[in-house]
């Protein structure tokens, strides 16, 4: 959080935070530049994306009012279960104020609680500098690059990063 702000509370979310979430959902899967989903996702699939897949949801908020959310899961089943995947959505009017810093902490603390021994992010948009610059000054490394593998609405085939990090 920037200087001086009180950090958002983060909460597990509930089926009652279901407007909410998707209010926040609704605007970044119709940008189409930070997530491999069709742009025109309906409610109903891209809730059961977010809350569903055996996903732990959280809610960050501050004075009731939904700053943000993300999801843990693990990334693979079997020998692969003790690492982690996340995804992180932030409202508009909240981007820019520390809420993904703040939820990354929190993830990150509560994948390690969970058990798990690291946190891997499948497929970073490499036109998302804002969230690889948050990633890498939190430990996270590019491990892996996936020439061309997303279409940006904008710009075309850009890259997609694997990033990884220990807990």
């Amino acid at each position: 959080m920037p200087e001086g702000a009180a950090s958002p509370l983060i909460r597990a979310a509930t089926t009652a935070d279901a407007d909410p979430i998707w209010t926040m959902l609704k605007p970044v899967f119709r940008d189409g530049t930070t997530y491999a989903l069709p742009r025109d996702i309906p409610r109903a699939a891209a809730l059961e994306y977010w809350l569903g897949n055996g996903h732990r949801v959280f809610l960050a908020e501050q004075d009731d009012q939904p700053l943000g959310s993300y999801y843990l899961c693990a990334n693979q089943r079997g020998g692969g279960a003790h690492v982690c995947n996340c995804g992180f959505v932030t409202a508009g009017h909240a981007s820019g104020k520390g809420v993904a810093r703040a939820m990354l902490g929190h993830a990150l603390e509560t994948a390690r609680a969970a058990g798990f021994r690291a946190m891997q992010f499948n497929f970073v948009i490499a036109t998302n500098t804002r969230a690889i610059a948050l990633w890498q000054a939190n430990g996270f490394a590019e491990v892996g690059r996936l020439p061309g593998a997303f279409l940006h609405p904008d710009r075309g085939y850009v890259d997609a990063l694997v990033m990884y990090r220990a807990l």
